[in-house]
């Protein structure tokens, strides 16, 4: 996990895929954070992002980093939002403090189950890691 987080923090800013009907939906995120032995993002309830979770909780993550390798992550989005998580996720990225509290009812904490992270190169160097 700690690879897949180290490589996803180098890249600051990566690609998060869901479906919407039968319509792909991509989007950047920046946030990422290891809370009790899981690799876990954020969001808000408020958003149609969360929605289609909700519906349909598999998704994906692809990033590049400067050297031209890339991740694909993948797995099936798990709510764990409470008190300490949210908390985790505003001391890991105080920048989250503008939009979200952790006695708020829309900020939202989750990690991937059954999470699979697939390490790509040009030069063919391949790696898998199941989380």
């Amino acid at each position: 996990m700690t690879e897949v987080l180290n490589f996803l923090n180098e890249c600051g800013i990566f690609f998060v895929s869901t479906v919407d009907g039968d319509q792909p939906k991509v989007r950047p995120f920046s946030f990422v954070m290891e809370y009790e032995g899981k690799l876990c993002f954020a969001t808000s309830n408020k958003k149609s992002f969360y929605a289609q979770l909700m519906k349909n909780p598999n998704m994906e993550i692809c990033a590049t980093n400067k050297d031209l390798k890339w991740l694909r992550l993948s797995g099936k989005a798990v709510f764990c939002t409470k008190i300490e998580s949210k908390t985790k996720a505003l001391e890991t990225m105080p920048q989250l403090k503008n939009m979200y509290s952790v006695d708020d009812n829309i900020f939202e904490i989750f990690y991937l189950e059954n999470a699979v992270a697939n390490f790509c190169s040009m030069n063919g160097d391949n790696k898998t890691i199941n989380l």
